[in-house]
């Protein structure tokens, strides 16, 4: 099947669908500038090789959403978005405009603390978190005498982000699946999905019998299984899709 004809079938299972769940990795993010992990020049692909990570172009904190995070706001938008499930720690989804109620961040995000005992989230300036002073806050780290606490409860404050052997947030993961769960369309953006838990959510939705579109540069262990696959660059697929989607929701 030739790309167009595989981004319109694409497009008419998204514009007929009820609750389509839009789960990403890394491979959405390269386009503002930061690095996948298992793409031909990742983070893992060139540690592997003996290289290190390529320097970012820019610091973190100007780091951008791109043309694909705005397509995923665009879905919403058009009231075709039912749930954002996403592995990324850089923020963008919710700098472009997804909000927090309609995303899962299974792996945190680098912008926020979380209480461990009332879950609460907070950004580290609300938690008079200072790094310099404290460290990144990660839960592994010793906790220190005099270091803030949860302004809602006194509870201990980390790091949202989740680090090899962490486990996830619970809540964020127990409403992952039952969304996966329940969808009609599971579309994945930019991960080889292989990172569990959070890779285990296409099959949750295969098994409930949901059309499965894999979009991403590189193998996944869905490949076989999924009912679309591209390996093309996601600003080539996803803002077609999302923009024929448009036009058949028009012409309704």
């Amino acid at each position: 099947m030739e790309l167009e004809e595989k981004i319109d079938l694409a497009a008419k299972w998204i514009a007929e669908s009820e609750r389509l769940i839009v789960f990403t990795g890394a491979g959405i993010s390269t386009a503002s500038g930061l690095p996948d992990y298992r793409g031909p020049d990742g983070v893992w692909t060139r540690r592997d090789k003996g290289l290190s990570p390529k320097p970012l172009k820019v610091p973190w904190d100007q780091v951008k959403p791109n043309l694909n995070h705005y397509a995923v706001v665009n879905l919403l938008k058009i009231g075709k978005l039912d749930y954002v499930i996403s592995q990324n720690v850089d923020g963008l989804h919710v700098k472009s405009g997804i909000p927090f109620e309609m995303l899962s961040e299974l792996h945190g995000n680098q912008y926020f603390m979380k209480c461990l005992d009332c879950n609460k989230k907070m950004t580290f300036e609300d938690a008079g978190w200072d790094k310099n002073k404290w460290g990144p806050g990660y839960r592994t780290r010793p906790v220190r005498k005099y270091q803030p606490k949860c302004p809602h409860c006194g509870g201990r404050i980390i790091s949202s982000i989740v680090n090899f052997g962490d486990p996830l947030p619970y809540d964020e993961l127990e409403e992952s699946i039952k969304r996966s769960e329940s969808a009609d369309v599971f579309f994945v953006v930019g991960s080889s999905l292989v990172v569990t838990p959070a890779a285990n959510m296409p099959d949750y939705a295969r098994r409930s019998g949901a059309k499965l579109i894999i979009l991403n540069k590189g193998d996944t262990p869905y490949d076989n299984v999924c009912d679309l696959r591209f390996d093309d660059l996601i600003e080539d697929v996803l803002p077609p899709i999302v923009e024929k989607v448009k036009q058949i929701l028009k012409e309704k």
